[in-house]
């Protein structure tokens, strides 16, 4: 069977004003005008007003630019900030639009005992649920079909309150600038002005009912813009026309004291007792009607526990399982009785999902991206400030609440990432981060147009003929990276097809292991017969880029070296001010147990101190301490001396540890001689690291790790690195 949609009126216009105009308009706007006066009352609607008119209008917005789904905000949140927070978002307001079901239905059960007192109460609550629900369930277009009834009762009963002007002697002392008296409640023992704006506020939400019928609709992008705003527009000149009829109608002591003076004073009262009867059944009906389509969209995703039995839809195409769900949840709302002590956590759970509508259309739109291009475009001052209103009213109504609400979203959040959502759609984070990447990259070339030494950190690339060379180093280059460096990998590509196949599933899986590291890795393929030339052209390019890499790192096999090719490498880092990292494992003992480092530091300068400056031992002496503070280790660095004009005493000793800021458990040596002779002496040791000088060759390189028999790595600086800052 064709599953039957709605258009404009019908799926959005309707149920957005009946869920509008509620029983705060007919029972509690004439209390709001006796206590803020004409001026007070104006300013708590406009403000109300204002910021579900904004959120209106970021919701139509957003509206046009997305393929919309089922879910409404939920599936526009999703799509902007990935399931994670529209799930977080999107549970909790199921949870609201379901349990507002029930607070409807004691808003339905209060007006009509208000007239009729003697009802028992329990039998209303019961049968109301019971008409809710065999409407919703008969089908969507039969309830659509009631809720133009509804909609026609309720225009008659605005009739019949605007009459009131004609059949009652109207009060021309208007009381501009109220006194704020209070309630029968309180003995009107006063109030404040916020604390009415907290009693009216929920009178204007409801701006997603029709939203949440995404799903349903023929045309959402055509749909919603148009049936939301006209319905926020229509009622709020509705609401505002009402401040003037009450205060014509009625003094202000009267507004306080009769919560039934619109019926009292209407042209034809029963007309009123319908329409307050029909809102909250009609706001009943819609919130049951939105909150299992909803679900349905939550479970389409995989968010919810037996997401496939949830998603099941019936032969008419109705989520049918969402809504036994739902009723379920709806009956234990009534079962409780009395819903005002969760009643603001649910208002909490709205404003939340109005602001995040309002962050979304912020960020889409700051982000600048050619994707964001919808049909229906708004100021950024809009999203902003519906941003803004609703989080600031959330805290005006009640900060306990606000935050016990927000941390209740923070756990939905925390528990859906464990969940590893994936969306075959994606979303619109990474171009979030791409453009705050964007930002801090001009930002930072704006502070300093040349690399600051102070935010030096190891981001390597690594050139290799075989790919399945980094298997040797990996463990090292980790250990070098974490947590905040990062790996490019560069591999020569391979003239045999298999070859090249299995090179590249082999870079694919050590970047996924880099990755589940929480190490930033890619990797890329050159195409050159030279592979020195290629590494050159790679450095050159990469100059350009900002986040360009700073340091090489090869993994010499001292049994089947090229010496050529790494001098050579050498010499090409050098001119493109690339640190180099050339490790050597020798071949019985590799990393051992990856705890005790030695740090050979050679050719310090004699005014090191005046001049912040080491030579060419900066990358060592920074390599040192990554690798201590991954591997947990303890560094024992020896300065080769063997300058006369350079002499280290106890406090210069003292001060170069303090200044470098070793690990405490750090020993340092003074010693002279040969630095091959001295190596044979220290062997307690799980990796050397030395400073290479240019005398030193590759072979040399080779030979001091074959004579110590401990695996080194030879450190080269670019001059952008000092670890004495």
């Amino acid at each position: 069977m064709t599953k039957k949609t709605f258009g404009t009126f019908a799926g959005v216009f309707t149920p957005t004003t009946l869920t509008i105009l509620g029983v705060i308009m007919y029972i509690r706007q004439p209390w709001v005008v006796g206590n803020a006066g004409i001026i007070g009352a104006l300013a708590i609607i406009l403000i109300s007003v204002a910021i579900t008119f904004t959120t209106a209008l970021s919701l139509s917005s957003i509206t046009t630019n997305v393929r919309i789904g089922t879910g409404g905000a939920f599936s526009i949140i999703s799509k902007s900030l990935g399931l994670e927070i529209g799930g977080a978002i999107g549970i909790p307001f199921y949870i609201a639009q379901a349990l507002a079901v029930a607070m409807y239905i004691f808003g339905f059960r209060e007006g009509l005992t208000s007239v009729f007192p003697d009802l028992n109460a329990y039998v209303i609550d019961l049968g109301i649920f019971i008409l809710v629900m065999a409407i919703a369930f008969t089908s969507t277009g039969f309830a659509f079909k009631i809720q133009y009834v509804i909609l026609g009762i309720i225009v008659l009963s605005l009739v019949s309150i605007y009459g009131s002007l004609f059949v009652n002697d109207l009060n021309y002392n208007f009381e501009l600038f109220g006194k704020y008296p209070g309630s029968i409640e309180n003995d009107f023992s006063g109030t404040s002005f916020w604390v009415v704006f907290a009693v009216f506020f929920p009178a204007v939400t409801g701006v997603m009912a029709g939203a949440n019928m995404s799903g349903d609709l023929t045309s959402p992008r055509k749909s919603i813009p148009l049936g939301t705003i006209s319905a926020v527009i229509i009622t709020a000149l509705i609401y505002l026309s009402l401040i003037f009829v009450v205060s014509l109608i009625a003094t202000p002591e009267e507004m306080t004291a009769n919560y039934n003076l619109f019926i009292e004073k209407a042209l034809y009262g029963p007309l009123v007792i319908a329409g307050l009867l029909g809102a909250t059944l009609s706001s009943a009906l819609g919130s049951f009607i939105g909150a299992p389509r909803i679900m349905l969209a939550l479970a389409e995703k995989g968010i919810l526990p037996k997401s496939p039995k949830l998603a099941k839809l019936s032969t008419r195409g109705e989520p049918i399982n969402a809504m036994y769900f739902t009723a379920i949840v709806v009956f234990i709302g009534i079962s409780l009785r009395n819903l005002n002590t969760i009643a603001p956590i649910l208002t909490m759970f709205f404003m939340i999902t109005y602001a995040m509508i309002n962050i979304v259309v912020l960020l889409e739109q700051s982000l600048g991206l050619p994707s964001y291009r919808p049909t229906l475009k708004v100021p950024l001052l809009v999203p902003a400030l519906g941003a803004f209103g609703s989080i600031a009213i959330m805290f005006v109504i009640n900060v306990i609440v606000a935050l016990f609400s927000l941390i209740f979203i923070f756990v939905f959040y925390f528990y859906l990432v464990k969940l590893n959502l994936k969306s075959e759609v994606g979303d619109s984070r990474s171009g979030l981060f791409t453009a705050l990447a964007e930002w801090a990259t001009k930002k930072s070339s704006n502070l300093s147009p040349e690399k600051e030494v102070r935010s030096w950190r190891p981001n390597l690339l690594i050139p290799m003929q075989m790919p399945k060379e980094i298997r040797s180093a990996y463990k090292l280059i980790y250990s070098i990276v974490y947590p905040k460096g990062s790996v490019k990998i560069l591999s020569l590509i391979n003239e045999n097809v298999q070859e090249q196949r299995n090179n590249e599933q082999f870079l694919k899986n050590a970047i996924k292991k880099f990755k589940e590291g929480y190490i930033s890795a890619s990797y890329a393929f050159v195409d050159g017969s030279e592979f020195n030339t290629s590494v050159k052209i790679s450095m050159q390019s990469l100059n350009a880029a900002f986040f360009k890499p700073n340091v090489i790192f090869v993994s010499i096999d001292s049994a089947n070296v090229q010496n050529a090719f790494y001098d050579q490498l050498r010499s090409d880092a050098e001119k493109n001010d690339f640190g180099v990292l050339m490790y050597i494992p020798f071949s019985t003992a590799s990393l051992a147990i990856e705890k005790n480092i030695t740090l050979w530091l050679t050719d310090i300068p004699a005014d090191w101190k005046e001049t912040f400056n080491i030579g060419n031992n900066d990358l060592g002496t920074l390599l040192a301490l990554l690798i201590c503070k991954n591997w947990k280790g303890t560094i024992e660095a020896h300065i080769v001396n063997n300058d006369p004009g350079l002499s280290f005493s106890e406090n210069d000793i003292e001060d170069f540890s303090t200044m470098v800021r070793f690990p405490k458990n750090t020993t340092i040596n003074i010693m002279e001689g040969d630095l091959l002779e001295n190596t044979k002496k220290y062997r307690s040791t799980d990796i050397n690291i030395f400073s290479a000088n240019n005398d030193m060759k590759t072979a040399d390189m080779i030979n001091l790790v074959q004579t110590s028999r401990i695996s080194a790595v030879f450190c080269i600086d670019s001059q952008s690195e000092n670890v004495l800052v």
